[in-house]
């Protein structure tokens, strides 16, 4: 039988030779074959590596490293604080967005157009920046003696003021009206106090930062439908003093009404049955009239700054005064008679009785039928027709014949005294109607 293994021959022993004499047992034949056991090798340290591959290694944890820093470096630059304002409310966030418009989104803060946002929407964001978002109002606005609206960004009225100011020169905000209620959509100052002018009068408001109907509230102002409103800028007077000032000025409107004396004219008249030669007389007094205007008047604290006619109308009329001229004729004179023997001397005609000193009724002769015939011989006669006492005097013929008050509170002695004198001065005509009766004339 073959072994399947080729026997392995170490040099200088003799070869086998299977023909030779004496036996070889399975053994031996194997010994022979197999070489003897040798000892393990001591262990010894590992072959050093080669410079090439140990380069490598240094090389890729040296990556590694690099790889670590830069992801560090990478965070700490997307990450920032930012100090966020919306109209007036501050917060401090965190945030890893880059853009102004990303850190509004996350926060739920949109804006428009209208709204002023600083820096830009599509600004960068750094770490410790501030974004500031002031939204838009529309506002009423008084400017160059105009009235209209318009849009501005501003936290509160000194802002809008400001803005405003550098668009339109002299600018006041004008409130809106609703419900009673007197309103602008932004507080007053935010920052400091405020003026509060009513009536003309200035006080001092420690709290700007209230809306204005809450500061007309809390100071006892009421306005009116009529009642002016605005809220104006200026510079303040001394450091921390008010920019802003509101101004209430009061309205009121009322009718009043006005006189006016409307004069009289004088008119001449004839009397065909008064001779020519007589002083005129007036037959009918002179009054003046009354013409009545009403206004629609508006004051401002007090001050008149329109007036408007309403209507007029003449309460009473004027009364012409008018005087008579005596038109007739006198006749001609009888022509002269014939001489006649040389009359006797005529008689002293008598003196005409003195009229009473007291206001009793006046007796006996001429004037006492004339006082009779024209007031009844009561020397206080008054009827309100303009003419008093005995003789029905007018006041302005009194006046003319020296008197003074009225005719009907004199004696009945001088009324007859002044009676005749003006029968002496103008003629029985100045007593037609009672003349002619008693036949005078």
């Amino acid at each position: 039988m073959r072994s399947p293994h080729q026997a392995q021959v170490t040099p200088g022993d003799p070869p086998f030779n299977p023909e030779a004499g004496g036996s070889v047992g399975i053994t031996e034949l194997y010994d022979s074959l197999t070489p003897p056991p040798q000892p393990l090798p001591t262990p010894s340290a590992p072959p050093p590596l080669r410079r090439h591959h140990r380069a490598a290694l240094l090389a890729g944890a040296a990556a590694i490293a690099v790889a670590g820093a830069g992801g560090i470096t990478a965070y700490a630059s997307a990450h920032k604080t930012i100090t966020l304002d919306v109209d007036g409310k501050v917060t401090t966030v965190e945030t890893f967005q880059g853009d102004v418009a990303d850190l509004l989104a996350d926060h739920g803060v949109e804006v428009t157009d209208r709204d002023s946002v600083t820096p830009g929407t599509d600004g960068t964001l750094r770490d410790g920046g501030m974004v500031v978002v002031r939204y838009g109002h529309q506002v009423t606005i008084q400017a160059d003696g105009e009235r209209r609206t318009t849009w501005v960004a501003a936290l509160d009225a000194d802002q809008a003021l400001a803005t405003l100011s550098g668009r339109s020169g002299d600018v006041a905000l004008v409130p809106s009206r609703s419900g009673g209620r007197v309103t602008l959509p932004m507080r007053l100052d935010a920052d400091g106090p405020v003026n509060l002018v009513v009536g003309g009068e200035t006080q001092r408001v420690a709290d700007g930062a209230a809306n204005l109907d809450e500061l007309l509230a809390a100071n006892d102002v009421t306005v009116d439908a009529d009642d002016r409103v605005t809220v104006e800028r200026g510079q303040p007077v001394s450091p921390g003093a008010p920019s802003v000032t509101v101004v209430v000025k009061q309205v009121q409107t009322s009718v009043e009404r006005t006189f006016t004396r409307l004069s009289f004219d004088t008119t001449r008249a004839e009397d065909p049955d008064r001779f020519e030669d007589l002083d005129p007389y007036v037959a009918t007094e002179g009054a003046v009239g009354k013409r009545v205007t009403s206004w629609d008047v508006t004051r401002v604290d007090g001050r008149i700054v329109d007036r408007e006619k309403r209507a007029t109308a003449i309460e009473r009329r004027p009364v012409d005064e008018v005087i008579m001229y005596g038109t007739k004729a006198r006749p001609e004179p009888e022509p002269a008679p014939e001489p006649e023997p040389e009359p006797a001397a005529p008689e002293q005609a008598e003196e005409p009785e003195p009229a009473p000193e007291t206001g009793s009724v006046v007796t006996g002769g001429v004037w006492a039928s004339l006082a009779e015939c024209e007031s009844g011989g009561d020397p206080t006669t008054n009827t309100g027709n303009g003419y008093y006492g005995l003789y029905q005097f007018s006041q302005p013929t009194w006046e003319a014949m020296g008197g003074s008050g009225l005719p009907s509170d004199a004696s009945a002695a001088e009324q007859t005294m002044r009676a005749q004198a003006l029968q002496q001065q103008s003629g029985w005509g100045q007593w037609p109607g009672c003349a002619a009766a008693l036949g005078l004339y």
